[in-house]
């Protein structure tokens, strides 16, 4: 697995990977998700949730 990035053309800013992340490695950024790296665990909840497939890893 590697780290959680995130299509910010893509990101609609629903916030559900914010919930969905364990440990709290997803923030909103001017409207969009941004995944700080060093907290992400490379678990790919954020993944799996995403509608519209804007995060991937």
């Amino acid at each position: 697995m590697a780290k959680a990035v995130v299509d910010k053309d893509a990101c609609v800013g629903c916030e559900t990977c914010v919930g969905a992340c364990p440990v709290e490695a997803i923030s909103m950024v001017d409207g969009k998700a941004e995944v700080d790296a060093d907290t992400c665990i490379e678990c790919g909840s954020c993944v799996s949730v995403c509608p519209v497939n804007a995060i991937s890893q």
